[in-house]
């Protein structure tokens, strides 16, 4: 699973480049769009809520999470107009790290809203995270493939673009294993998130 992944061909983008040709191909047709997320630790800078947890402010994290809601709404609106399937997959290590403990919440936000998301317990997955951890992917239809690239502190800084169609199409298909193996995100945030005590921040 995913074996041709590392030795594909990409196009680097800086994050502005990345996100206008994201939009760009998300409006030209395709039917789907899949989210592999596979860190354990990333920076929102700009998301009220994560710089509240950042801040050590967990309440007030969790009460600003719903700004996002129309923001939300919104992007599942345009997916439905243009007849977009979202999935998105969570992996998740243990211990939980504070970031993923935060961006469940989140992530719960966007299911009720109707996201399809599930999580996927990365003890499940040794299997496969023998020689390197799955990929962190975005994948729009059978067009465009993006990893999603971080600096060493977490920040997004853009994305390598694959379009050759038979590496999408290996890379989809080992998405559509691990998503089938994951758990339903409400019944997985209910046993392991929901009893964590308010993690200790140091950001």
């Amino acid at each position: 699973m995913f074996e041709s992944f590392p030795h594909g061909v990409s196009e680097r983008m800086d994050r502005t480049t990345y996100h206008a040709d994201f939009r760009r191909v998300h409006g030209s047709g395709i039917h789907y769009l899949n989210k592999l997320e596979r860190g354990q630790n990333f920076k929102e800078r700009g998301f009220a809520s994560w710089e509240a947890f950042a801040a050590g402010e967990w309440d007030r994290a969790l009460s600003l999470v719903q700004e996002k809601r129309d923001v939300y709404e919104r992007q599942f609106r345009e997916a439905a107009r243009l007849n977009i399937l979202r999935r998105r997959l969570r992996v998740v290590e243990f211990p939980v790290t504070p970031y993923v403990q935060w961006e469940l919440f989140v992530l719960r936000l966007r299911v009720e809203l109707g996201d399809n998301i599930k999580v996927l317990d990365a003890r499940k997955i040794s299997d496969v995270e023998k020689d390197r951890t799955v990929p962190e992917v975005v994948i729009l239809g059978g067009v465009a493939m993006y990893e999603v690239l971080y600096d060493d502190d977490g920040n997004a800084m853009g994305a390598n673009r694959f379009s050759d169609r038979s590496l999408i199409r290996e890379t989809s298909a080992g998405f559509d294993v691990l998503y089938e193996r994951g758990d339903e995100f409400n019944e997985f945030f209910d046993r392991e998130i929901a009893p964590l005590a308010p993690p200790a921040v140091a950001y």
